[in-house]
């Protein structure tokens, strides 16, 4: 993957959930990371077609592993105004270099 072909910036953010000292919950989004990706959206390709079982995803991601960061699925993405919900995480082709994400788009309302 070429760097130029990483021109998205996005933003790896954990929900942190914390109690006070009255016992209410408070939620809010710690950022993990801050880095430049690719994004692809979904579309007809073949690619997408292959992938039938993440049928609810919308948008891959990929760029490249962040040292001393694990990317999981209880982590959400930030890009362009849009929040996306971590799917499923991969390291392409296994070489920990670059890391996968399919994320589907959090929209309001339900």
């Amino acid at each position: 993957m070429s760097f130029g072909k990483m021109n998205t910036k996005i933003t790896i953010v954990e929900k942190n959930i914390s109690t006070d000292e009255d016992g209410f919950k408070s939620e809010e989004d710690i950022v993990i990371a801050t880095v430049r990706a690719y994004r692809e959206g979904r579309h007809g390709s073949e690619k997408w077609a292959n992938m039938a079982t993440y049928s609810t995803a919308t948008d891959l991601f990929r760029f490249r592993i962040i040292p001393g960061v694990t990317v999981t699925k209880n982590m959400k993405i930030l890009c362009d105004n849009r929040t996306f919900e971590i799917i499923s995480v991969e390291d392409v082709k296994g070489r920990g270099m670059y890391l996968e994400v399919l994320g589907q788009e959090v929209t309001a309302g339900g």
